[in-house]
């Protein structure tokens, strides 16, 4: 724990699990107050149908140094994300760094699916999800970002634009929203430089969030049982690290280096000196491509 962020506020749009939980918690970890949003509370579940809350979140947020504080907001909901944007304004009079965590679609994606082949309405909601929700949150909270000089904008995705260039993910749907959410920081980036904000998209590597966990049977106390199955689950990280990792610019006065840029954890931990829980630095997408699409034995040496 540290005060690099003491005074600062947040908002992790989408921080019910996953990476969206893990930036929550670290730029807690740094003293700042954090507005963690997202569909499930205690009293109710989102599609997902996961346990895991926006309150939880929050307490975490708290228990880590900073100041959680749970607003459940559909991010689809135009009403309720002007609404919270308006609390944050009441509230704090501020907002330093909004980070676009959302998606939820992952109940709608059909792998391995072709387009013809992929549930219409599936998709197209996919793409609202992925895409539509981190617009409408960027139209309302920006403003507030901008007000005050050297904002920070953090668009969540998977794959760095290069992989996302180079690879089919899949699906088509998933496919086009991850590759547009790399787009939308570099879009956002041009909108606001003139007035001092950095707009970068972060990529975690393969993540340890709690659905993997679950999918491969393990826990985080015992992810490496999951190897015997899974081998290149070994370059796995867990959402503390891309966490740190959006923290590390958030606590960056020189951040705006990174403004329009596509970047992961793994090289974000280079240039920050930051280690994941276990002391280690996972380089992800260089291992899946150097390692897991070339068909090599499962072999982190020179990769964590």
């Amino acid at each position: 724990m540290s005060d690099a962020l003491q005074g600062k506020v947040a908002l992790v749009a989408g921080a019910t699990r996953g990476a969206g939980r893990g930036v929550a918690v670290e730029l807690g970890a740094q003293g700042a107050t954090v507005y963690v949003t997202g569909r499930t509370t205690r009293e109710r579940r989102s599609e997902m149908d996961r346990p895991e809350t926006i309150e939880e979140t929050a307490e975490l947020v708290t228990a880590a140094g900073g100041h959680g504080i749970a607003v459940p907001t559909d991010h689809l909901e135009r009403e309720q994300v002007r609404e919270l944007v308006e609390r944050i304004d009441r509230e704090q009079g501020r907002l330093d760094v909004l980070v676009n965590d959302i998606w939820g679609a992952d109940p709608l994606t059909r792998w391995h699916t072709p387009v013809w082949e992929h549930p219409l309405d599936a998709g197209l909601h996919t793409l609202r999800l992925a895409i539509d929700t981190h617009l409408i949150t960027s139209h309302y909270a920006l403003p507030l970002l901008i007000r005050n000089p050297g904002g920070l904008l953090v668009e969540m995705t998977d794959g760095t634009l290069e992989y996302n260039l180079a690879n089919y993910r899949l699906t088509v749907y998933y496919d086009l929203a991850k590759i547009a959410v790399n787009r939308l920081a570099y879009s956002q980036a041009e909108e606001l430089r003139p007035h001092g904000a950095t707009a970068v998209s972060v990529t975690p590597g393969w993540l340890r969030s709690e659905m993997m966990l679950d999918g491969f049977g393990v826990t985080e106390e015992n992810w490496r049982d999951a190897l015997d199955k899974h081998p290149h689950f070994a370059i796995s990280e867990s959402p503390a690290f891309v966490g740190r990792a959006v923290a590390a610019l958030a606590a960056d006065p020189d951040r705006h280096r990174w403004t329009g840029r596509t970047t992961s954890s793994g090289e974000l931990a280079q240039v920050y000196d930051f280690t994941d829980r276990d002391g280690s630095r996972p380089d992800a997408w260089r291992y899946m491509v150097e390692v897991d699409q070339e068909s090599e034995v499962a072999n982190v040496t020179g990769y964590r």
